[in-house]
């Protein structure tokens, strides 16, 4: 079997350390936050009733499309295909289109920004690599008017980024859930976290202050993790009950 992603691709890299995809999930859930098509994600329920239980499901299920063979990936595909379909029928109407790219390009630039964040920059081979991964995650969701080139998706990133996000009930609602299952200090750190790894954008709307002291100390980060610290950090910062859930993320 072929494998949908490529031993040694940047990809797997990325998406097979957990601490890597925590920081996808917590930049996307400022943006989650600020679509204007987060409505469809109270229309199911499933994402303000949970939104950290929610958050592993959808990282967990990211992680086996990845690790995946071509033809697991597939299926995969047109598993989320058929339940955007039903979620559809139940409403009436169709999720937008723009709405399906804003999701692909969250993770794509949260993967780009985790991987700086945690241990370098990624190259510009190694960026467009990414997005060629990406790129053929959306066309198996069928998810039209993708830019060619990672190039190309960079300034479509913009426009989406401009166009689509604005502050709403939807945005009060998330951010209260995300409080109340985090609790206050979590949710502080969460704050903190968002405020250095969203686009500048993402965090004026949200009205987050750039915490741009924290950028030292999560480089040093890797370094305690190789000194044995990482499963008493992964205590101290996420909520018992999640505990297993995040120990499962690391794939690597």
């Amino acid at each position: 079997m072929t494998d949908f992603v490529a031993k040694g691709s940047i990809v797997r890299t990325i998406w097979g350390n957990g601490d890597m995809v925590l920081l996808v999930f917590g930049g996307s859930a400022a943006e989650f936050a600020l679509n204007k098509a987060v409505d469809w994600l109270f229309f199911t329920g499933k994402l303000p009733a949970d939104p950290i239980g929610r958050l592993f499901v959808t990282a967990s299920y990211s992680q086996q499309i990845v690790f995946a063979d071509e033809a697991t990936a597939t299926r995969a595909f047109e598993r989320i295909r058929a339940a955007h379909t039903a979620v559809e029928g139940q409403r009436g109407q169709a999720i937008p289109e723009w709405a399906h790219r804003d999701v692909l390009y969250m993770l794509i630039d949260y993967s780009e920004q985790a991987h700086e964040m945690l241990a370098r920059p990624l190259t510009g081979e190694e960026k467009r690599e990414l997005y060629a991964v990406f790129h053929r995650v959306g066309t198996g969701l069928r998810i039209p008017g993708l830019p060619k080139s990672y190039e190309d998706w960079r300034a479509d990133r913009v426009v989406h980024l401009r166009r689509d996000l604005a502050v709403g009930d939807g945005t009060t609602a998330l951010y209260a859930k995300y409080r109340e299952h985090l609790g206050p200090w979590r949710y502080r750190l969460l704050l903190l976290v968002q405020s250095i790894l969203v686009p500048g954008h993402v965090r004026d709307l949200l009205e987050l202050k750039p915490a741009e002291w924290l950028r030292p100390l999560v480089r040093l980060y890797p370094v305690l993790v190789r000194a044995g610290l990482r499963p008493l950090i992964q205590w101290l910062l996420m909520p018992s009950q999640f505990l297993k859930q995040v120990r499962d993320l690391d794939l690597l």
